[in-house]
């Protein structure tokens, strides 16, 4: 008997997509879009911001796949109505096009709608019949989605994307209900980020809580404004001698070689104490770039809010690494630098910093304003017993991130699995 032949489905190879299951097109996005544009930052910065009004979303308010809303600010609907062009829709998709967040997405939800972005913010509003927004959004945030972003950056230590760079961006464009049912799929794996992420957010606010509390000397019945006995004010720049990080561009960087701290790390992954690496550049590079040592403690010289800037973590371990550009560093003399990077990230700090930032679209920090910041500095044994204490805590958050961390791990594997249209070419 003659063998039965079996027609395979047919997959075709993309030079910037890889193999694509059979049903599958490789469209320009500016093909299947409405709208690719960003808003702007209104004039008078953090002064013009409400808390209440039309809503404003800012990058620091995009994260990879969700929204971060607990600093989102408003604006006047007088104001708003001067950016109408740039009025958010449900579902649209919103993607970081500049500074350290760069690639970062997420959608548009009710609260957000008739909202505004300003201009380190993308919107992109899908032709509803063609691409399904929450498709869009995993594919953007996939090795090939950020391969793709990654290739348009330019400017030293200040990427960017522009709307034509992000039209002509190539995706993978399954049949309408494929792309929904991929989306339906990963969607179960959000809601258990989204519940791990309210879990650290909650600690958050308990460690944050804890860290004002001991700073400012409440336990020993310290009033507001008021320090202990043997407590002082000391200005940073009585504490030690600042240098700067330097020498290391965005195309430096990679999986393996010498430990780097980049200044955006110093906002978004580093946390009072930098307890591991996330970046690593070549012995070249090293070369030429800022050494940091135990007990310095760094701050992000910019970013895009002033939120951002000024943020401060201690580098403790004995590891060779260094620092990058737009990293200040404070080398510290005899002080616990566990507690002042403690103080540092209390709401003590947090008020100086917001008012030494410099620029709008780009904030920047300088050594010479931080060496003007003051923390209360506590008789050393105190210095030692809060550092001990925020430490317990740090370390649980520590564990819930790293969590995270898998889990999103676990979900970029799932999604290139189904955006490489893995199962035989196709998806189930």
């Amino acid at each position: 008997m003659p063998a039965v032949k079996t027609d395979k489905p047919k997959i075709t190879t993309h030079p910037a997509l890889g193999q694509l299951p059979a049903g599958w097109k490789a469209v320009r996005l500016g093909d299947v879009v409405e709208k690719v544009g960003s808003g702007v930052t209104p004039r008078g910065g953090d002064k013009v911001y409400q808390k209440a009004g039309v809503p404003f979303v800012r990058s620091q308010n995009i994260g990879w796949g969700e929204l971060l809303l607990d600093d989102l600010v408003f604006v006047d609907p007088a104001l708003h109505n001067g950016m109408r062009a740039t009025e958010l829709q449900l579902n649209d998709v919103l993607l970081n096009i500049s500074g350290a967040s760069i690639g970062r997405g997420a959608m548009v939800n009710e609260v957000l709608v008739g909202g505004n972005v300003n201009q380190h913010v993308c919107i992109i509003r899908t032709k509803e019949k063609e691409l399904d927004p929450s498709f869009l959004l995993t594919f953007l945030l996939s090795h090939n989605g950020q391969k793709q972003i990654d290739s348009f950056q330019a400017g030293g230590n200040r990427e960017g994307l522009n709307y034509n760079q992000i039209r002509t961006f190539w995706i993978p464009l399954p049949p309408l209900a494929e792309q929904r049912r991929i989306a339906l799929i990963l969607g179960t794996w959000d809601k258990a980020i989204g519940l791990l992420g309210e879990q650290i957010q909650a600690k958050e606010e308990r460690l944050r809580g804890l860290i004002d509390q001991l700073v400012s000397g409440q336990r020993h019945g310290a009033k507001e404004g008021k320090l202990p006995k043997g407590w002082k004010w000391v200005r940073l720049g009585e504490l030690g001698t600042f240098s700067k990080g330097k020498g290391v561009l965005k195309a430096d960087i990679g999986l393996e070689g010498v430990p780097v701290v980049t200044y955006g790390e110093l906002y978004t992954v580093h946390h009072v104490r930098i307890k591991r690496f996330h970046s690593f550049v070549n012995e070249e590079v090293a070369e030429r770039s800022q050494p940091i040592k135990c007990n310095d403690v760094l701050f992000a010289g910019s970013g895009e809010t002033a939120e951002e800037i000024g943020k401060a973590a201690v580098y403790l371990g004995k590891e060779r690494a260094f620092a990058g550009g737009d990293v200040i560093i404070l080398r510290t003399n005899g002080l616990n630098a566990l507690y002042l990077a403690t103080a540092l990230n209390s709401s003590i700090a947090d008020r100086q910093r917001l008012k030494l930032g410099q620029g709008n679209s780009v904030v920047h920090i300088y050594p010479t304003q931080l060496a003007g910041l003051k923390v209360p500095v506590p008789p050393k044994e105190e210095q030692d017993f809060i550092a001990r204490a925020t430490t317990v805590l740090d370390d649980e958050l520590d564990f819930l991130r790293t969590k995270l961390e898998q889990l999103q791990e676990q979900k970029r594997g799932l999604m290139q699995g189904l955006l490489g249209g893995m199962m035989n070419g196709q998806i189930h």
